[in-house]
């Protein structure tokens, strides 16, 4: 959360001459609603449940780079599904550099609705130490702080 997925996609989708598809966006066009107001109307397990079935249609989607929600490799077994169905990258940021990120979008994102600022570290790399474990058996670790987007799209050639 945070790191950069859907606009880095998006570049990255252009500098591959591909098809880009942003999940949370396919599942709020799907669902006409919010992924923020699903999750406070029916709670993170129906989403979870939701999202993977949008998941598991991206299977038939070729030449296609596909964004995903960060949580979306840490439930059931996502992350195998989508490793073994393309490629996969993990956007690498510290605790410090997502807190940043994320200081004023708090109320936006569903997961960070009472979250306060002073918490805000805590919890980031509460997550992370939670998550770094799917995140990392992705194909290609890359840092957007530190790496243009020129030296993944050679990284994926």
């Amino acid at each position: 959360m945070g790191s950069g997925k859907s606009a880095l996609g998006r570049q990255l989708a252009i500098l591959l001459h591909t098809a880009f598809v942003d999940l949370d966006e396919m599942f709020e066009k799907r669902y006409r609603i919010s992924i923020y107001d699903f999750f406070a109307t029916y709670g993170e397990d129906h989403f979870r449940k939701a999202e993977r079935e949008l998941l598991l249609e991206t299977a038939v989607m070729e030449n296609t780079l596909i964004s995903t929600g960060g949580g979306t490799p840490c439930f059931y077994d996502n992350m195998k599904f989508i490793t073994s169905h393309g490629i996969s990258v993990y956007l690498r940021m510290t605790t410090e550099e997502l807190a940043g990120r994320l200081k004023n979008l708090r109320r936006k994102r569903p997961l960070l609705r009472n979250i306060e600022a002073v918490g805000l570290e805590p919890w980031i790399k509460e997550q992370l130490q939670t998550r770094e474990g799917f995140y990392l058996q992705a194909t290609h670790i890359f840092y957007p702080l530190a790496e243009s987007l020129e030296d993944l799209v050679l990284k994926l050639k």
